[in-house]
């Protein structure tokens, strides 16, 4: 107990430039708190006190302000920062190194009972302030889930999701971490270099009309040189464009269809 105690104030201690000392990590940090009540609430939830589980759970929730159901099952080495809002449901399930902020939700789409309604989170997913991941899917390892977006479908690992609903942007092969977050070994918040895909399409769009604006004005003068001398052969601009290059699905792709 004392030696997952431990690993769990230092892996705040590593992850939260905030955070100063082990007694400060003891004493002041209510997700290390919410965590280690958690572990009571689910020894009694998986020994069958399943009453004095949720009233362990209802406890915390009371002094922490993070509501974690006895059933979910989170792994060592979690640290949820800050806390206040954070939603767990029964069947969620967080891997080892993971990081939620603030007010995330790890919640339900199926009302059924015993099936598996809740996300699970692979190692070392970061969960930014305000997400809402919901339903019973698989967020891969690594992946990152931004401030306030919404996620209803599996994330592939080493991705991030943004926006309402979330789209996902792939990770990149050369570098998967900003490098200002690299001394702190992730990338808070969710946050990415990367632009929103759906902002990615617009600006696709938006250059695409300005180049038809330009082709455009090309063919008139080319009609209005072959106006003003017929025996003209070859009027056509050497820029025009002889063949379509709009991306229809590519940018497709990247607002999710």
């Amino acid at each position: 107990m004392f030696t997952r105690l431990r690993s769990d104030i230092q892996c705040i201690l590593e992850r939260d430039p905030a955070a100063r000392t082990r007694w400060e990590v003891l004493t002041c940090y209510p997700g290390l708190h919410a965590l280690v009540l958690h572990r009571r609430a689910h020894w009694c939830w998986t020994h069958g006190f399943k009453w004095l589980g949720r009233f362990i759970s209802h406890l915390s929730r009371w002094f922490t302000g993070i509501e974690i159901h006895p059933g979910a099952k989170i792994a060592s080495c979690v640290f949820i920062d800050h806390g206040m809002g954070v939603v767990i449901g029964e069947t969620a399930e967080i891997g080892p190194g993971c990081t939620i902020y603030h007010g995330v939700t790890l919640g339900g789409t199926s009302l059924y009972k015993g099936a598996k309604r809740h996300p699970t989170l692979g190692r070392n997913v970061i969960v930014g302030a305000g997400a809402q991941v919901l339903g019973g899917f698989m967020v891969g390892d690594g992946a990152k889930v931004g401030s306030n977006a919404v996620v209803t479908k599996p994330v592939p690992a080493g991705a991030t999701a943004v926006g309402n609903p979330a789209r996902i942007i792939a990770a990149d092969s050369d570098a998967r971490r900003e490098e200002a977050a690299s001394k702190m070994g992730f990338s808070a918040y969710g946050v990415t270099q990367n632009d929103d895909p759906l902002s990615q399409a617009l600006r696709g769009l938006i250059d695409n009309a300005g180049a038809q604006e330009h082709q455009i004005a090309l063919l008139w003068q080319a009609i209005e040189k072959l106006a003003a001398t017929p025996q003209v052969h070859d009027c056509v601009p050497g820029d025009a464009a002889r063949q379509e290059n709009f991306e229809a699905d590519k940018l497709n792709a990247l607002i999710g269809k």
